[in-house]
């Protein structure tokens, strides 16, 4: 018996992870577990989680939902969907569950999360991953997907072909459309590209996806900041397309005109924001490698302020 623990069950983790407890919920091979506390918890306990789409409405059973590590005992598998900001806290709950055997996958907005939980747990495999969907928690225990668009990516330089290849297989089964692939870093950092410029520019600017495209003077801001970035992970030495930025810009222009990023979503309704992860970092990792980035600084401090 697999047993696989979501920890996040917010846009991301509640729509991948409601895939995942919707096929094995009669399984006897994989059990799904819901790591979740307050109203989250008490209202997929009493009548499961709802996802809703454009056109369809399923309710998921887990075969668990709880915060309390003797009840979740030891975890094969945890994929991580939380905020950024809560990384630590929220894995350090879970030391119980996490055995030398347990496999980590992070799915959160940022680039610095392997490394991070790395050192939490530096015995064990942590993978990197990253996923494009526009999802969001409607209510406590239901999530609300926009578009057709889902796509997770993972995999991982160090883990063993039978581990991710064991992996892949029950997300396959569970009709996720996931991709192992070889060039990892790099996948993740194009991911990242879209979404730390789309967060930074959305949120300081305070518009949606439209609006940034229709005003010239805001798209020449989020240009900018595609540029700025690229120039980080060109540093990095990582071998991103040679029309990165054109590509960035061609899926903004994809995307449903109406949505917005995560953190723009959060910085609205008055939540803590992950401007640490999505905006503060690129400067970080410029001044690391010797890479002015004025306008990243500028927004991060406006963020962040």
């Amino acid at each position: 018996m697999k047993r696989i623990g979501i920890l996040g069950l917010g846009g991301v983790g509640g729509y991948f992870g409601g895939l995942l407890a919707k096929a094995y919920y009669k399984s006897d091979d994989v059990e799904v577990i819901f790591i979740a506390r307050g109203e989250t918890k008490k209202v997929i306990a009493e009548s499961g989680l709802k996802i809703i789409t454009d056109d369809s409405e399923i309710i998921v059973h887990p075969k668990l939902v709880s915060n309390d590590p003797a009840e979740i005992g030891e975890l094969d598998y945890l994929i991580c969907a939380t905020k950024t900001y809560d990384i630590e806290e929220s894995l350090l709950s879970l030391q119980k569950c996490i055995t030398l055997k347990t496999t980590i996958l992070p799915l959160y907005n940022g680039v610095d999360a392997p490394e991070r939980i790395q050192k939490i747990f530096p015995e064990n495999e942590v993978l990197q991953g990253c996923v494009y969907i526009i999802s969001m928690i409607f209510s406590p225990g239901t999530i609300r997907k926009i578009g057709f668009y889902e796509k997770l990516f993972f995999g991982s330089k160090t883990a063993s072909a039978a581990k991710l290849n064991e992996l892949q297989d029950i997300f396959q089964k569970a009709k996720i459309e996931s991709y192992l692939v070889d060039n990892i870093e790099e996948t993740v950092w194009e991911k990242f590209i879209f979404i730390s410029a789309l967060a930074s520019a959305t949120s300081y600017l305070n518009q949606n996806i439209g609006e940034i495209l229709n005003d010239p003077d805001a798209k020449a801001i989020y240009v900018e900041l595609l540029n700025e970035i690229e120039l980080v992970a060109k540093a990095k030495g990582l071998k991103l397309p040679d029309d990165i930025v054109n590509q960035t810009i061609l899926k903004l222009e994809k995307s449903p005109k109406e949505a917005t990023s995560s953190m723009h979503r959060d910085y609205l309704a008055g939540n803590k924001i992950e401007a640490t992860s999505l905006t503060k970092f690129v400067v970080e990792e410029g001044l690391k490698y010797g890479v002015k980035t004025p306008l990243y600084e500028k927004i991060s401090n406006v963020l962040l302020s």
